[in-house]
C-alpha cells in the first residue's frame, strides 16, 4: 500500500490538470518523481494521455471540414474529462491505472 502522501500527490496531478493542464501537473511530477515510483508513474501515465489526446483533438478538428470532427470533438473531450477523473481516483486508491487509448511515448 502506497502511503497517503504519495497518493495524494498522484491525485493532485490529475485533479490540477483541470486548471493548469501543462504546469501544474509538470511541477508536481518534476519534483515529486525521485522520491517515489508511483509519482513517477501517474506523472507519466498523465502526460502520455495529454499528448495522445490532443493529437486526438487536432485530428478532430481537421475532420471538421467533412462534419464528422464535430461528434468526435464531443466524444474525445467526454472520454478525457471521464477517463481523468477515474485515473484521479484510482491514484488516490493507491493503484496504478493505465488509461485506455493512449500512445506510451514517455516510458
Amino acid at each position: 500500500m502506497k502511503n497517503s502522501d504519495e497518493r495524494m500527490f498522484a491525485m493532485l496531478i490529475y485533479l490540477v490538470s483541470f486548471f493548469v493542464p501543462i504546469l501544474g501537473p509538470l511541477v508536481i511530477w518534476l519534483l515529486k518523481r525521485e522520491d517515489s515510483d508511483f509519482i513517477d508513474y501517474h506523472g507519466k501515465e498523465y502526460f502520455n494521455f495529454l499528448i495522445s489526446y490532443t493529437v486526438y483533438g487536432i485530428v478532430c478538428t481537421i475532420l471538421m471540414i467533412i462534419l464528422i470532427g464535430f461528434v468526435l470533438i464531443f466524444i474525445v473531450g467526454l472520454m478525457g474529462f471521464i477517463f481523468t477523473i477515474v485515473a484521479l481516483v484510482k491514484a488516490y486508491g493507491g493503484q496504478k491505472y493505465r488509461i485506455p487509448l493512449i500512445f506510451r511515448l514517455i516510458k
